[in-house]
């Protein structure tokens, strides 16, 4: 099977393909050229794998939560390509994703949204299926849900920008932190070729992005304070 998979949720453009069972990868900071770099770098990752873009036989990408602008450009890709090429395609949870790349059983999985909010999930891997304990949301760090137990990792940017006060809410559940952690392309592909295999994809139509917060844009206050969505 012979898989694309892409992530612009965050500054990072991550890409990765399966040449049956190797990967190749591409991972730079883009910062906000990912609509400018994804499909050359895409061409260019496809010769590194030396395929040609009618030998693939699905596309992947990062649904969100993340960067407003991101999540509309990894769909909007992903449904250009698979339109073009008549591709099925597979949206992933961004924050799944993390989890994913973790290398943990027990993932809290956060991202930082701006505006002083995290993107937050909690997942555990049982069985060798992941399963949803809380579902992605958009939390104040002060307010993110509790949890029950202990051995938790936690994931993501929002532990980075809000280490301290997600630290003190899961004060003694925390196994470890891992800030540096992104959604990455590869665990996207990880997570979607089951779904692949099974004939499950959705058709280009359904490439559709995973938006949280319902705020689309700032104000012009909020913007003279460097704030971001």
């Amino acid at each position: 099977m012979h898989l694309l998979a892409f992530d612009t949720s965050t500054e990072y453009l991550s890409l990765a393909i399966l040449k049956g069972d190797k990967t190749f990868t591409y991972e730079a900071n883009a910062g906000q050229t990912h609509s400018q770099i994804i499909l050359p770098q895409i061409q260019a990752l496809l010769k590194v794998a030396n395929l040609q873009f009618k030998d693939l036989q699905g596309l992947a990408f990062g649904a969100g939560p993340g960067s407003f602008t991101g999540v509309r450009i990894s769909a909007g890709v992903a449904q250009g390509l698979g339109f073009g090429a008549n591709l099925p395609v597979e949206g992933v949870c961004t924050l799944l994703a993390l989890a994913c790349e973790a290398g943990a059983d027990k993932v809290i999985a956060c991202l930082d949204a701006r505006m002083g909010e995290v993107y937050h999930a909690a997942y555990e891997k049982i069985a060798g299926e992941w399963h949803t304990i809380n579902a992605p949301n958009l939390y104040k760090p002060d307010d993110v849900p509790v949890l029950a137990g202990a051995g938790w990792i936690g994931a993501g940017s929002g532990w980075q920008a809000y280490g301290v006060k997600l630290g003190t809410r899961y004060a003694g559940q925390l196994q470890g932190v891992k800030p540096e952690i992104l959604p990455s392309a590869s665990a996207i592909l990880q997570l979607a070729r089951p779904i692949f295999a099974k004939g499950e994809a959705k058709s280009a139509s359904e490439a559709m992005p995973i938006y949280i917060r319902n705020r689309v844009a700032l104000k012009t206050a909020e913007r003279e304070q460097g704030l971001r969505l």
